[in-house]
């Protein structure tokens, strides 16, 4: 099971979230024992162990798709554990998510993918929302790549896109699902140094499992 001791966080004076006494079982087995976890505003905390310890489960509970045994996550010292729907809603409007694989929808453009939450959650005129899209992709490194398919990049560029639609909303947060998964070393480091890099220029708050 993951345990607090496997967890690596840098020391935290200004806490975005906090983990408390976190327990999830399933089927009696523990999974997560006790964990507390503190993550720093503007900083890039790493949730690192072996394959099928807990890492993604945990990550699941912090973006508040799997409920607790017992224990409390706090955001901004609001328990997440106790919303309701509506509450729940506006919580995930403020964080972004890097699927493991990426996730993009492979029927739509590289533009589609990153303005779809922008067309979801808000009432932005299209030109705005091609302008923004455009922004996106530039912050990581993939200015006129809009009109091309998934299928037609490469893995590592998929993950910029898939990076750069999880940037769409302008998030607070940034989940990252084990994101050089599937990646050779070269990309992986590159993936690594463009988190490293826009967690500092643009004051995100990211929160990586490896």
């Amino acid at each position: 099971p993951l345990t607090p001791d496997t967890l690596l966080s840098t020391a935290m004076d200004e806490p975005l979230i906090e983990v408390r006494n976190l327990i999830r079982s399933f089927d009696g087995r523990v999974v997560l024992d006790g964990i507390n976890l503190t993550v720093e505003k503007g900083k890039v905390t790493a949730i690192m162990g072996g394959s099928g310890c807990g890492k993604s489960t945990l990550l699941r509970h912090l973006i508040g798709v799997m409920r607790t045994d017992s224990g409390e996550i706090l955001f901004k010292g609001k328990d997440i554990t106790r919303f309701d729907e509506s509450e729940m809603e506006d919580y995930r409007k403020r964080f972004g998510m890097l699927f493991q694989m990426g996730a993009l929808l492979h029927s739509l453009t590289v533009h589609d993918n990153i303005a779809l939450p922008l067309r979801e959650h808000t009432k932005l005129d299209e030109k705005i929302i091609g302008m923004m899209v455009k922004m996106k992709l530039e912050l990581v490194g993939l200015r006129d790549f809009e009109r091309l398919k998934p299928s037609q990049l490469s893995g590592g560029m998929q993950k910029r896109v898939a990076l750069a639609r999880a940037l769409a909303l302008d998030p607070e947060i940034v989940f990252y699902d084990e994101p050089t998964s599937g990646l050779d070393p070269v990309v992986s480091g590159v993936i690594d140094q463009l988190i490293m890099d826009l967690s500092l220029r643009m004051h995100i708050t990211s929160v990586v499992v490896t």
